[in-house]
């Protein structure tokens, strides 16, 4: 096994014995880059020269005695959103092109107090406003998308190329990304981690979190991550400190299983290992109750008539001097959002506030939920629909954010998870819900979970070839 394979736990592991140097690990993962990154297109930025002088500090300080912790040594992927001093922070758009931070994020600090090693800035749809991050390529199958908008940062983890990456997630943005190549995404409990220093894309609905390939891995980096920070006005404190890991032991848990909402308009196979998921917990001790979901007739108006208009205010000056420098689609959807009106954002912010106080109290009778983290896997380039066989036809973005958005609004933590993959090779992601700073919870059900598969913290196998998928048109 080279380096670059091993995960965070792994590594760490092997870092702190003494059988593994930071710069051995660096190198393997920029050699990675080298091999793969023409392909795939992860990043934006690869800084070698900056994280080769980073992995030798790093050797220094831990043979003299100075061990930061388990992120110490280790290479990770920052979404082109989160600020870097002497690094451009594009935003993966021209309207940005060349724009310089003058100073760091406080996810970056706390990372780099932990002694973690910055690879690169990895590519996002522009300005985070999509979820297909169309630079960068699916790993597993050439012609399908990456999912986004933290495509880049799952990418780089699924293919080696950083051993975690931070996203952000507005309406999904990690844990879509996350499903469709088959690695694991955390949208923390809204607060939690801190967003000075990252772009925004809407105030009220944007989350940071990491990008792993086991569950354990996520709980490292988050214990990392999670804390107050006077410098965002909406960051909390946990009541306890995120734990490093979970027991992997889900006898006694209540497991609730919606039985509309995340299972209508889902594709079988995606269905079938979700479900196949929820027998697995039902073996191993858990409690399997039926839910039924409060408002979700109101969860797409909610999500858009929150993010449209939010988007158009932090954008209102730029677009307006410059509107040829962004997307045409990004142009689009910033236009739009100008035309909700005052009144329609306040009706979205009471029904926000109506849907969290009644998932809230679904979480009296159950400890999580399980569901599909998304409908379908990874689409193929340049598909714009999905047509469903009671006749509906939706887009791909209306697809994937369905049934991820729900967490955005309400601010409960959610973790995608890989449970299977289809016909085709592409990864299938499941989701677990838990209420607020319930972290934990997610954690100890994700690693049992990942006990009992056989392909847990598997690479990506940078597919080069065309697929077919078994149902062509969705």
């Amino acid at each position: 096994m080279q380096p670059f394979e091993l995960t965070v736990e792994d590594a760490a592991a092997a870092i702190a014995a003494r059988a593994l140097s930071p710069v051995e690990l660096v190198d393997s993962v920029l050699d990675r880059c080298d091999a793969v990154e023409d392909r795939l297109h992860a990043y934006v930025t690869v800084v070698a020269d900056r994280a080769r002088r980073a992995a030798r500090q790093a050797e220094r300080e831990i043979r003299e005695g100075v061990h930061r912790g388990p992120l110490h040594g280790i290479p990770y992927g920052l979404k082109d959103l989160i600020d870097v001093s002497g690094i451009p922070t594009t935003a993966s758009s021209r309207a940005w092109a060349g724009r310089m931070p003058d100073g760091d994020s406080t996810v970056a600090t706390r990372l780099t107090d932990a002694g973690a090693i910055l690879i690169g800035k990895t590519h996002t749809h522009e300005f985070a406003y999509g979820l297909l991050t169309p630079q960068t390529a699916n790993p597993w199958h050439a012609d399908a998308v990456a999912g986004g908008s933290s495509g880049g940062s799952a990418v780089a983890v699924a293919a080696g190329t950083a051993l975690f990456a931070l996203g952000t997630d507005t309406g999904g943005s990690i844990r879509i990304p996350a499903a469709l190549n088959g690695m694991v995404g955390l949208k923390p409990t809204y607060g939690l981690v801190s967003r000075h220093g990252v772009a925004p894309l809407s105030w009220s609905l944007d989350h940071i979190g990491p990008l792993t390939r086991t569950v354990r891995d996520a709980a490292l980096v988050l214990r990392t991550l999670a804390g107050h920070d006077p410098s965002d006005p909406v960051s909390v404190s946990a009541p306890a400190d995120p734990p490093a890991s979970s027991p992997a032991d889900v006898r006694g848990l209540r497991v609730g299983v919606p039985g509309t909402y995340y299972f209508d308009r889902v594709d079988p196979e995606v269905d079938a290992a979700v479900r196949a998921t929820i027998d697995r917990l039902r073996e191993l001790g858990a409690t399997v109750m039926p839910v039924e979901l409060p408002l979700v007739e109101y969860v797409e108006a909610t999500q858009w008539g929150l993010m449209a208009p939010e988007a158009s205010a932090v954008h209102e000056e730029s677009l307006r001097a410059t509107p040829g420098l962004y997307g045409p689609d990004i142009r689009l959807l910033l236009e739009a959002g100008h035309h909700v009106s005052a009144l329609d954002y306040l009706r979205a912010q009471r029904t926000r506030s109506l849907i969290s106080r009644a998932w809230g109290r679904l979480f009296v009778d159950i400890d999580l939920l399980v569901a599909p983290t998304s409908p379908i896997t990874a689409a193929r380039r340049g598909q714009e629909t999905v047509r469903w066989p009671d006749g509906v036809t939706e887009t791909v973005t209306d697809a994937y954010v369905r049934l991820s958005s729900p967490a955005n609004i309400t601010g409960f933590p959610a973790l995608s998870l890989p449970v299977g993959r289809d016909s085709a090779g592409l990864p299938i992601g499941a989701q677990l819900i838990a209420a607020p700073f319930a972290e934990s919870v997610l954690f100890r059900v994700g690693t049992a979970l990942e006990e009992t598969r056989s392909d847990t913290g598997r690479l990506a196998e940078v597919a080069q070839t065309d697929i077919i998928h078994s149902a062509s048109d969705r």
